[in-house]
């Protein structure tokens, strides 16, 4: 019940009117009722209350109270809340925090229209608190969007379909939150900037992003798709299937890559998306790998490892292949374990400095006098000769337990300008050992050699180890300073590689927008492509009239008629329709109870079925006047042709437009006790089975006798079994005569069809009245015998 009030402003006053609505009372159920018991009794008092067939004073607002207390009893938690506290939504006081829409003269009831998108404080799912904005998107999203995909979504406060994919939503986000991907939302009607850079024209979209790129999601809105399309957002090669086979060498390429190297024991044979995304957001320190318990071919190493086969594993190896560096063990294997363990182990113990970015996590600026952090780094080189001593520096760093130090190395063929300001001298090439201090981010770094240069020997370990002990005690001990250059980055990809893989996006993009129908970003370049080819099929066109003979434009008047009524219809038709009929007949299927559910309660969403209703004695006419008016349409993929015989099936027709109230008003003239009277043979039903609204054609008798009528006989069409197919005017040329016992009623049955023509070609074009049903009446169940 809508609550007026005097100006904009809301009192308590008018709540204790919505307590008065008891909903059991109105719907006259038990508490204990079921869904079915509630459901079925609701459909009767709808039937009997609604205001276009019950025209009592009252009816209207009784079809609002039925109306009302169906929803929240047909909700069991607002049943729930009813029970127990006697509240519903409407009947909490407008102070506790939810959000009405105030206006001027009135308050805009939205719980009549079920329009929760709309009224966001009464949202169960709240979007705010993933609300999307310009600044943050680019800001934020983007540049976390390398580290973690992210899924949003396009709505709007008016949006009614957003509600429909609202529980689905729901609970995807909070599985894939769970797991480490990035929500958000944006509300097209306060940030339209942000929905037109993303490339949203409508709501809801639902979109994918990752490493900065926007992809759309195309697909119906169910819980695995949408998983599925976060999963495909992902880069191919994160995780490397592991076996008996390839293990050694995934485990040693830890140096080529300078990485350590994880696996996960698991008995699944998928990798799960949790690890992927763990994969993605360490993919620049760690390489992951997963082994499927369940297989033959990893025994070896579910022994070798002494693997638990009760639950998920996951092991990390450093320099050493043979043992592990760190292992956890969990059934429960959450997001937070992985990623405090991945963040403990995702360095060597001695890494080689390749990139700037490893510099300054090794060995991070410190301002703070107790939070001070050193680097100890060998300068060597990558030849053979240089093996020894690098793995006894490895040994000694292994060995180390302070936690303010740091070990690395570089090679000095790759950093070679940072090599010569730390050694000072171009042309030296040796092992040297430097302690470090970075002391700003621009560079500046103190730092020390440790004399003798470095061999590997005892001595040289003790002498470091000695040097390490000094400064722990006088960190004064660092009395050179130098500014170092940004560092080389060893493993950045060669301009060509760049330019194929941005090319390769670019065409992925464009493909993706022509499949998946993104007009409106595609609509200049599909505005150039038809321009270029107008203009070239004009042009070919105009040079083959110029060229003609004089005597092509002479012909005869005769000659012209006989070319309009052979061939004039088809070239129309191929003027007018995107679609030419590609059967010289036209299929049509009778409705039984055999074909009900496939032509039409389970048909294809955008898809339509014809019916024409016939009865024995009117099949063959009516069935080959049929096929002539529908022959040019049947070229469309959305359009299925059906009969409904009258004498089998009569209680479907009369249930069916019992159903559609608004349909029925077409026969006001009849009244209530002789609608079983009403002759339908002749009527035309375009239903669509997936919408449940059906378009009807009412035969209006003509009277002309013209040459169309002349043209049929009782045999033009074939109508035994349950498939007919009737002939098209191509296949049978006008009659000359037809015979004088021909009788009047035969002629006044051919005639009830003909505008349906006219009435197809507004049935396409969309303007035709629909009239909607609640659902399908069973052809099985009312059909009465033959």
């Amino acid at each position: 019940m809508l609550l007026g009030v005097a100006g904009p402003s809301f009192t308590l006053d008018a709540v204790p009117a919505a307590n008065e609505v008891d909903p059991y009372k109105i719907l006259g159920v038990t508490k204990s009722a079921s869904q079915a018991e509630i459901k079925k009794v609701y459909k009767r008092l709808v039937r009997e209350w609604h205001p276009d067939k019950n025209k009592n004073e009252g009816a209207e607002d009784m079809f609002i109270k039925i109306t009302k207390s169906y929803e929240i009893l047909s909700n069991e938690e607002k049943r729930t809340n009813y029970d127990r506290y006697g509240q519903t939504d409407d009947t909490q006081p407008y102070g506790h925090g939810h959000y009405g829409h105030r206006h001027d003269h009135f308050y805009f009831d939205e719980s009549f229209f079920h329009f929760p998108f709309n009224n966001k404080g009464n949202r169960e799912f709240a979007d705010s608190k993933y609300a999307l904005h310009f600044n943050q998107y680019v800001n934020d999203v983007v540049p976390d969007s390398y580290k973690r995909p992210y899924l949003i979504k396009i709505t709007s406060d008016w949006c009614f379909s957003c509600i429909h994919i609202e529980p689905v939503w729901k609970e995807v986000v909070l599985e894939l939150e769970a797991l480490g991907v990035g929500i958000g939302v944006v509300d097209v009607g306060y940030e339209r900037r942000l929905a037109n850079h993303l490339g949203a024209h409508r709501t809801p979209s639902i979109l994918g992003v990752i490493n900065g790129k926007v992809t759309f999601f195309h697909y119906a809105v169910v819980k695995e798709h949408l998983r599925q399309f976060v999963e495909d957002l992902l880069p191919q090669r994160l995780v490397e299937k592991v076996t008996d086979r390839n293990d050694f060498q995934f485990l040693n390429s830890w140096h080529e890559q300078n990485k350590p190297h994880v696996l996960l024991f698991d008995q699944v044979p998928v990798v799960p998306l949790l690890y992927k995304l763990t994969a993605f957001a360490y993919k620049d320190y760690v390489q992951f790998g997963y082994v499927d318990q369940g297989l033959s071919e990893t025994a070896n190493l579910l022994k070798q490892f002494n693997i638990n086969t009760y639950a998920p594993t996951m092991l990390v190896f450093k320099e050493s292949t043979d043992k592990p560096a760190d292992i956890i063990q969990a059934k429960g294997m959450k997001k937070q374990i992985i990623d405090e363990f991945i963040t403990n182990n995702k360095f060597l113990l001695v890494p080689r400095l390749v990139n700037q970015k490893l510099f300054d996590e090794l060995c991070p600026v410190k301002q703070f006098h107790r939070r001070r952090k050193y680097c100890v780094l060998l300068i060597t080189g990558d030849e053979e000769s240089y093996t020894i001593g690098n793995q006894a520096f490895l040994t000694f760093a292994s060995t180390n337990t302070l936690e303010v130090v740091r070990f690395a190395y570089v090679y000095q063929r790759l950093q070679q300008s940072l090599c010569d300001i730390l050694l000072k001298t171009k042309d030296t090439y040796g092992r040297s050992v430097f302690i470090l201090e970075r002391r700003n981010p621009a560079g500046k770094v103190l730092y020390k050699e440790v004399a003798g240069g470095w061999n590997g020997t005892d001595e040289d370990k003790q002498r470091l180890l000695d040097e390490l002990e000094r400064l722990q005690k006088d960190p004064s001990i660092l009395n050179y300073d130098a500014m170092l250059p940004e560092l080389n980055n060893e493993f950045a990809s060669m301009f060509l590689i760049r330019w194929i893989y941005t090319a390769y996006d670019y065409i992925s993009e464009i493909l993706d927008d022509i499949l998946h129908n993104n007009w409106r970003e595609m609509m200049p370049l599909l505005s150039l492509i038809f321009s270029a080819l107008f203009i070239l099929f004009g042009t070919v066109v105009v040079q083959a009239f110029s060229d003609s003979s004089e005597d092509g434009k002479s012909k005869p008047k005769a000659k012209e008629g006989t070319k309009a009524e052979n061939g004039g219809s088809a070239f129309y038709f191929i003027l007018f329709y995107s679609r030419p009929p590609k059967k010289n007949f036209v299929e049509v299927t009778e409705l039984t109870d055999i074909t009900y559910t496939s032509n039409l309660v389970k048909l294809r969403p955008g898809h339509m079925n014809v019916v024409l209703v016939l009865t024995d004695a009117t099949k063959n006419v009516l069935l080959s006047k049929f096929a002539k008016e529908v022959y040019s349409f049947t070229g469309s993929l959305t359009l299925h042709f059906s009969f409904l015989n009258m004498d089998k099936h009569s209680a479907w027709m009369e249930t069916l437009l019992e159903f559609a109230q608004d349909a029925m008003q077409i026969d006001t003239e009849e009244d209530d006790c002789a609608r079983h009277k009403i002759d339908y043979t002749g009527y035309v039903l375009a239903l669509n089975g997936h919408k449940k609204y059906l378009c009807l054609f009412k035969p209006v008798y003509t009277g002309e006798e013209g040459g169309s009528s002349e043209e049929e006989g009782p045999g033009g069409a074939t109508g035994g079994g349950k498939r007919s197919r009737s002939g098209s005017r191509d296949d049978h040329p006008p009659r000359r005569s037809t015979p004088r016992s021909r009788s009047t009623a035969t002629l006044q049955i051919h005639h009830k069809l003909d505008r349906l023509g006219l009435w197809m070609e507004r049935l396409m074009e969309g303007t035709l009245p629909r009239y909607y049903i609640p659902g399908w009446p069973g052809l099985d169940k009312i059909t009465g015998p033959k």
